[in-house]
């Protein structure tokens, strides 16, 4: 290789010929120096990609000619548990298929900072199959993930179904139904997780155990995007929210941030006094 410079892997070399030897060096300090710099800087650029996990910009999407959703725009930062609040028909689920690829958003921009394989999701329609037992259903799909059977009795355990696992998805009280469908969203400890009201029409013992392994896993680093139109459960588990009402975002923030703009705390943040104040419109 002649003296010169050399570009690989868009990272410039330069080489040195020895004196005595007339061969190259294996790569100077300069190049080396050169090289850790480039690393860095696309270390950082990786770092502020992800800082932002999810975002939406300018999503607008109709149906037959109806709009369901208008400019809707926000940013999850990574590692925080961002709430997505309304009532039903607000668009909620919408923008959970739009961002998971299901849906086509008719315009506007998305993304999502994990690979479909690293994203998990637990939506109103569980697709569990009824004839197979927990077990069997998580076995499925580890085997999907390419991932050991023997985390499907950990993801079990995790939501307390472990006494449950050879019983028959069609046998399970509605509670059990979504743990298990929990059990099947975290199966693979994904880096994105989406829960679409993972507590509706629970007890509220099962509602707070659910609660406490959501904070767990985003301790354990996972981003979560959680829809309720729990406004307890928003200001409980949330970083930050978005208030959505007909397909548009009125209001979003910490949620003590965005009741002291509206001066809605009392004893704790009163979040549903705010949507009330921002829409007319009672939560359902």
């Amino acid at each position: 290789m002649a003296p010169g410079k050399y570009v690989a892997n868009k990272i410039t070399i330069k080489w040195a010929t020895n004196r005595s030897q007339n061969t190259p060096l294996k790569i100077q300090a300069i190049c080396r120096k050169s090289y850790i710099v480039t690393l860095l800087q696309s270390v950082a650029i990786i770092r502020a990609r992800r800082q932002f996990m999810i975002k939406m910009n300018n999503i607008v999407k109709s149906f037959g000619g109806q709009p369901v959703l208008s400019d809707v725009t926000f940013e999850t930062r990574e590692k925080e548990i961002f709430g997505l609040l309304g009532p039903s028909g607000a668009g909620k689920t919408t923008i959970i298929n739009i961002l998971t690829n299901q849906l086509d958003a008719d315009g506007g921009s998305h993304s999502i900072g994990a690979t479909p394989f690293e994203t998990g999701l637990m939506l109103d329609e569980d697709g569990l199959y009824p004839r197979l037992n927990c077990l069997e259903n998580l076995n499925v799909f580890a085997g999907i993930y390419g991932i050991p059977r023997n985390k499907s009795m950990e993801a079990l355990k995790r939501v307390h179904l472990e006494d449950a696992s050879r019983k028959a998805v069609n046998t399970l009280s509605k509670g059990m139904r979504q743990r298990l469908a929990l059990a099947r969203a975290i199966l693979h400890e994904p880096t994105v997780l989406f829960l679409d009201e993972p507590t509706s029409g629970l007890d509220p013992v099962t509602a707070r155990g659910i609660h406490k392994l959501i904070q767990t896993l985003r301790e354990n680093g996972a981003t979560i995007f959680l829809t309720t139109h729990n406004m307890d459960e928003a200001v409980k588990l949330c970083d930050r929210i978005a208030l959505l009402h007909r397909g548009k975002i009125v209001e979003q923030g910490a949620p003590a941030e965005i009741c002291q703009r509206h001066n809605a705390v009392k004893t704790v943040p009163d979040l549903e006094a705010v949507f009330i104040k921002l829409t007319g419109v009672e939560l359902e």
